[in-house]
């Protein structure tokens, strides 16, 4: 008995040392300025750069616009929407040759019949300030009612392979660890919609063949790493146990099996934390930001940023950067723009600036104070 004792705090030891708490410094360390680059009314989910000086964004209701320096115009061709309390126009990403085939893919919530809907992905050439040739190259089943859990976060990898993130719709018994449902998961398929040949569930019948790993919440935050091209993402958990976790191949993360969190009502639906072939997250924020976005940052514009990660706050109002450690763990963690509202998206521009969308205010610049 004093031998699995001595067993048991080791391992606590060792579990406990994954997941130090990081406290968060509440001022920036480096003196930077936040100016509203596009004042606009509404939830803008997702923005991309076309280039240095165009700025496209996707407006929730159904809209995406334009932005040159002052100038704002609307795209024409946005597929219907079906607009579901956290369901609506999502994420924008360029096809990593957009300046040769200038495709776009967008995630949107889509209305199916009386069965309600689901999260798609549509491609479409932009041209003329217009989406051409437009067509769903994924439509997820099992079809809810439900406004809650999208995910829909979009990202391209080195080898042209899309990922793209749906949570669990609101149902979370049923579906994160049910493989032959697809809510609840990341996804990868080529740019045409066609499936990888070395996708995990090819085989297996009745498997969505595009399913590349399960047991997500509602990631809502995703980036590739330009150093290691793993796609990272971070996930909005319940009370408690928000996460970055790096997505591999038929990995279960455990939701909602094991969790950090409780019920926003302060019950308890789990007690386990770990369990066997189930992962464990990089890092989980105690108490609850509600991250929105997820950006790397590889730019040397700030002065000992480079290389930090940034993740909206919608509970809080801010922007988080947090740093890693040698050994690939968070180590601090700071808030940028404080109180600038619900960060919706982050991304950073082609010359190397921060940008973030903040719902029903607008488009913001950091800038670094000389």
């Amino acid at each position: 008995m004093k031998i699995l004792s001595i067993k048991s705090f080791l391992i606590l030891i060792i579990f406990s040392s994954c997941n130090d708490k990081v406290e968060l410094v509440e001022q920036s360390s480096l003196e930077h300025e936040v100016k509203k680059v596009i004042d606009y009314e509404g939830i803008i989910w997702s923005l991309e750069f076309l280039d240095e000086d165009n700025i496209i964004f996707s407006d929730k209701k159904g809209k995406i616009f334009i932005y040159n320096e002052s100038k704002l115009t609307e795209i024409q061709g946005v597929p219907e929407i079906y607009l579901n309390k956290q369901g609506g126009l999502m994420d924008i990403e360029l096809h990593p040759r957009y300046e040769e085939n200038k495709t776009i893919y967008l995630s949107y919530a889509k209305e199916i019949g009386e069965e309600g809907g689901n999260t798609a992905i549509a491609s479409a050439i932009l041209e003329d300030n217009k989406l051409k040739n437009i067509k769903d190259i994924f439509v997820a089943r099992h079809n809810s009612k439900k406004g809650y859990h999208w995910g829909s976060r979009i990202q391209f990898d080195d080898s042209e392979f899309l990922y793209f993130t749906i949570g669990d719709r609101g149902s979370r018994d049923i579906n994160p660890q049910d493989l032959y449902r697809d809510a609840g998961k990341v996804f990868r398929i080529h740019d045409d919609g066609s499936i990888p040949d070395d996708n995990p569930y090819v085989n297996k019948i009745g498997v969505n063949p595009a399913i590349y790993s399960y047991g997500h919440r509602n990631p809502q935050g995703i980036f590739k790493h330009p150093e290691t091209n793993q796609i990272w993402t971070n996930e909005h958990g319940p009370r408690g146990g928000d996460e970055i976790n790096i997505v591999k191949k038929a990995k279960n993360y455990g939701w909602p099996t094991i969790s950090y969190g409780i019920n926003y009502d302060s019950t308890i639906f789990t007690e386990i934390t770990h369990a066997p072939e189930m992962e464990q997250p990089l890092y989980y924020w105690v108490p609850s930001i509600a991250p929105s976005c997820f950006e790397y940052l590889d730019s040397n514009i700030y002065d000992g940023w480079d290389g930090s990660l940034l993740a909206g706050s919608l509970s809080f109002g801010y922007l988080e950067r947090l740093t890693l450690d040698i050994f690939g763990k968070v180590n601090y963690r700071e808030k940028i723009a404080n109180d600038i509202g619900r960060v919706r998206d982050v991304k950073v521009s082609p010359d190397g600036y921060i940008y973030i969308a903040v719902e029903n205010e607008g488009i913001f610049k950091i800038i670094p104070k000389v």
